[in-house]
């Protein structure tokens, strides 16, 4: 995957040094723009922005505030490279959320070190859900790898959103993301109000979650989040929909289906020390109990509850 740094500097001095001091580098490439054309930059959401501060005709903190206003942008890392040595302009331009502040003359390889890390920094943050800020499948890949391997006691629980597909097609994408996050949040504070210690919680995509915890004994934390999702999600459908009970959507027929309003499902896997000897066993058996608690209509849960047996 390519890289896109766009340059900011009004000489356009800068361009050369980065293209040269990256030039065996193919998965970067670095853009130069003036600072009147910001706006090129942001509508293309570069992965990092460079201000030359002594190559721009603007002033440096009105241009890092315009970048962070801009809502595509808000998490661009900003590296602003100065000549200026002052302690409280560093400290002001920090303030505005910027990464880096390089005073010059600059080490190229610092400079070149600086970047490759940021940029693995940032390839390391993608596995994070950006809609919920949970952990994806490289990360719970790992945290279950890792309590097998310790031969721990745990449970997993499989969690999505039964009729979400409805809901998007009445609603559209943007309310089915407010749900998901929506979502999140409940799952997050139902198990860390009982477990708060060694508890995780990932999102695998989607409407889909898994929470890993430390005990057996899930049942408390199941009805809790039932019970709070239940109460809370009335609020993502309108008025009539809600006393209704139910969405109506057209099917690729144009006959009208009804379907009940977004619930949540849990399948529930007991992991007693050396049941599972990996990933693909547990996933196994959690698809099985899922698919038992989603047949039954309305938010529900079930709980595989076999033991390893030698």
């Amino acid at each position: 995957m390519i890289q896109e740094i766009y340059i900011i500097d009004d000489d356009e001095s800068s361009i050369i040094v980065f293209r040269e001091l990256f030039k065996n580098d193919s998965e970067f490439e670095f853009i130069s723009v003036k600072s009147d054309q910001i706006d090129i930059a942001l509508k293309n959401i570069p992965s990092i922005i460079i201000i030359n501060e002594d190559a721009i005709e603007v002033n440096v903190l009105e241009l890092c505030k315009k970048i962070r206003r801009d809502e595509d942008n808000s998490i661009t890392p900003i590296i602003v490279v100065s000549s200026d040595f002052d302690k409280e302009h560093r400290i002001e331009i920090l303030q505005e959320s910027v990464e880096y502040y390089i005073k010059k003359p600059v080490n190229p390889q610092y400079l070149y070190y600086t970047i490759k890390n940021l940029s693995r920094l940032l390839t390391i943050n993608r596995r994070i859900s950006p809609l919920t800020g949970l952990p994806g499948n490289v990360q719970i890949h790992a945290e279950l790898k890792k309590r097998i391997l310790n031969k721990e006691e745990f449970s997993v629980l499989y969690l999505d959103l039964d009729n979400f597909k409805a809901y998007n097609d009445v609603y559209g994408f943007l309310k089915g993301d407010e749900i998901i996050k929506f979502t999140a949040e409940t799952i997050m504070r139902c198990i860390h109000e009982q477990v708060p210690a060694d508890s995780f919680v990932g999102h695998i995509g989607g409407d889909d979650f898994i929470a890993i915890l430390p005990i057996l004994q899930c049942e408390s934390i199941c009805e809790s989040i039932i019970a709070n999702f239940d109460t809370q999600v009335i609020k993502f459908f309108t008025e009539e929909d809600s006393e209704k009970g139910y969405i109506e959507v057209a099917n690729r027929r144009g006959v009208i289906e009804q379907f009940p309003l977004t619930s949540i499902s849990i399948g529930v896997v007991e992991a007693d020390r050396n049941r599972f000897s990996n990933m693909l066993e547990i996933g196994e058996i959690g698809a099985q109990v899922k698919h038992l608690a989603k047949s039954i209509i309305g938010s529900s849960y079930s709980i595989d509850r076999r033991k390893y047996t030698k």
